[in-house]
């Protein structure tokens, strides 16, 4: 038939039996409606009387039903076999470009199966036995061209194996590696020091806080350098848990090293040390680019003479001037935001000093698995006792004047708002001036009565200081801000917070960003204001109103964003899967996990295994230089 689009010609096939009529479809691109020659050529393909196979997803339409993307195949006789590439059976499909089509690629792959049969096995059989795990030859044929869903999911599942084991291996084989360095520092798990800390702390610590401490300690007693990760939902007290191993260094005789990324956080960190520190008649000072030339001498005298035993700082502690007399442990918070060089460098103060590093980002096990599977993990999981939920709230657009009511009440009674707007990705000049048009509206049209301050991403370092910093000190009672408030500014009189388009943010984001309220002894409110209606955005903000976990809501948010997303899409250190899946295929990366401790421990140098050493070099090399998951 001759469409109205001239670049389209439609093929209509008439399909009858003892059961009824069906009419089908075909597409082409071109008008080959006009060709007598191609006509001629379906007409004896599809003659009257010919028996039929056809395949394809069958819909119900005002024409009755039909069947759309069908696939065609002329039989011999009525009771002929099917053996069509692509009807009665299951068929892959292969990622096109132009100029090439579905039967050419399927065509190309099916000569080549030959070859896949002939695949030397990369797994021993042992193992395979152990996990249930197709042969490699059978898996490489089945992912293609599988003889049913069940050989399909067989095959997937043990390439996808593959793909987490080699990752793993890697990892576990460059631990092995780290662990190979002698440290320096043996130090003791018990002393007075560490009592003494216990005896002033005002609180008691969680079950989860004693068990990480327990693993550090455990670590530092080691002969090897201890290269620990503490991750911590908001609020659940890693500094206090790195307190501990500081202090562990110092009663053996050590010194210790804080690194930050901020001057905010820096010397958030360095206020809390001072208060327990000066308790203990223990010095702590903080080096960051602010710190005045006298006493940046002052303190670089003292660490050399070894008169300093703990030191805070942001990059300034890895400038070459900063020589430590004898470095124990270095801790290093939100590790992320620093490059591999730079907590290189860190370590490079002393001789294989014992390496803590923290985050506030809960990730899912899945993803901590394959960013840090190299690392020792620790997760303070539980939360102080005593700590307020913060209720979460979304609001609709109608409901605006409510959250400004609940604002207005609030820093009546003395306490502080932020105001959260999403950064814009399409310019850095267009999220700059809707911070500045919202701080103005708030401070002349809604707010008049309080003083509004502004926090955003193009303000100089000081600036920024300055802003948090009157903000802390009562001189602001309402922060617009962009995500620079995400990590670092601690202001227990802040019990508001409205986020502004909040379907925007990532679900951890918004978590970390809840996290700057609920920090004092007030009962605090996240207020979550939606730009879009849509059904997905409400969904994902539905989960911040019900949970305060933030590891479940990191799942949640893999889940329904995806691993990139989560992490930023931006040097995620992500490795690229061809199948495996972080999200779905949980319980094969940690068999994978499993399978790749097993054959590390027993044989570390893998000569054993060469077929799967060798496979190793020629899968993660980048891996196992360290280039990547940086």
């Amino acid at each position: 038939s001759s469409p109205k689009n001239k670049k389209l010609t439609i093929l209509e096939v008439i399909l009858k039996d003892r059961t009824g009529e069906i009419k089908i479809n075909r597409f082409f691109a071109g008008p080959r409606y006009s060709n007598r020659g191609w006509q001629e050529f379906k007409k004896r393909e599809y003659c009257t009387g010919a028996v039929l196979a056809a395949s394809g997803l069958v819909k119900q339409g005002k024409y009755g039903i039909t069947l759309e993307n069908p696939e065609l195949e002329v039989l011999d006789d009525s009771d002929g076999a099917i053996e069509s590439m692509k009807v009665g059976r299951l068929i892959p499909v292969y990622p096109l470009t132009e100029g090439v089509d579905a039967g050419s690629v399927r065509r190309s792959i099916l000569a080549a199966m030959p070859a896949a049969k002939m695949l030397p096995e990369s797994l021993p059989e042992d193992l395979r036995q152990r996990y249930g795990l197709m042969g490699l030859a059978d898996a490489v044929t089945n992912i293609h061209f599988p003889l049913d869903r069940d050989c399909l999911a067989a095959a997937r599942r043990r390439l996808v194996f593959d793909e987490f084991f080699y990752l793993q291996l890697g990892l576990l084989k460059r631990r092995q590696t780290q662990r190979k360095a002698q440290a320096s520092a043996v130090i003791l798990p018990t002393g007075k020091l560490i009592e003494h800390f216990y005896e002033i702390l005002p609180f008691a610590l969680t079950n989860a806080q004693e068990r990480v401490i327990n693993d550090i300690l455990n670590d530092l007693a080691s002969s090897q350098p201890m290269n620990r990760l503490v991750q911590g939902d908001v609020g659940a007290g890693k500094t206090v848990v790195a307190v501990v191993a500081m202090l562990a260094a110092i009663q053996s005789g050590y010194q210790a090293a804080l690194m930050a990324p901020t001057e905010v956080l820096a010397e958030q960190h360095y206020r809390k040390l001072v208060g327990w520190f000066n308790l203990m008649h223990l010095s702590v000072e903080l080096l960051t680019g602010s710190t005045k030339v006298a006493k940046r001498r002052e303190i670089h005298s003292q660490l050399e003479t070894g008169e300093l035993p703990v030191l805070v700082g942001t990059h300034a502690l890895i400038q070459d001037t900063v020589n430590f007399h004898k470095l124990g442990l270095a801790v290093i918070d939100e590790q992320h935001r620093f490059g591999v060089q730079q907590r290189a460098k860190l370590q490079q103060k002393g001789e294989a000093p014992h390496v803590l590093t923290m985050t506030a980002t809960p990730i899912p096990r899945t993803l901590a698995l394959t960013l840090h599977g190299d690392l020792d993990v620790s997760q303070i999981d539980e939360l102080p006792p005593g700590r307020q939920a913060i209720q979460t709230t979304v609001l609709s657009a109608k409901e605006r004047s409510q959250a400004y009511d609940l604002i207005r009440r609030e820093v009546a009674s003395g306490r502080q708002v932020y105001v959260v707007l999403p950064l814009v990705e399409e310019s850095e000049k267009l999220d700059v001036r809707s911070a500045i048009e919202e701080q103005e509206k708030l401070q002349k049209s809604v707010f008049p009565e309080f003083k509004v301050g502004l926090l955003h991403g193009r303000m100089s370092s000081a600036d920024k200081d300055e802003a948090i910093i009157k903000f802390r000190d009562k001189e602001t009672d309402i922060l617009v801000s962009t995500t620079v408030v995400e990590v670092g500014v601690d202001v227990p009189n802040a019990t508001v917070m409205l986020i502004e388009n909040s379907e925007r943010f990532g679900l951890s984001q918004l978590h970390q960003l809840r996290g700057r309220v609920g920090r004092g002894s007030n009962r605090s409110y996240c207020l979550l204001m939606p730009g879009s209606k849509s059904a997905e955005a409400m969904q994902r903000m539905k989960v911040l109103e019900q949970s305060q976990d933030g590891f479940f809501i990191a799942e949640m948010d893999m889940r329904l964003r995806g691993p990139g997303q989560v992490l930023g899409t931006r040097q995620s250190g992500l490795p690229d899967f061809a199948l495996a899946s972080l999200v779905e295929d949980q319980e094969v990366l940690e068999l994978a996990r499993a399978a790749a401790q097993m054959v590390i421990e027993n044989d570390e140098s893998l000569n054993q295994w060469p077929v799967v050493r060798d496979e190793l070099e020629r899968r993660y090399q980048r891996l196992m230089s360290g280039s990547i998951l940086t």
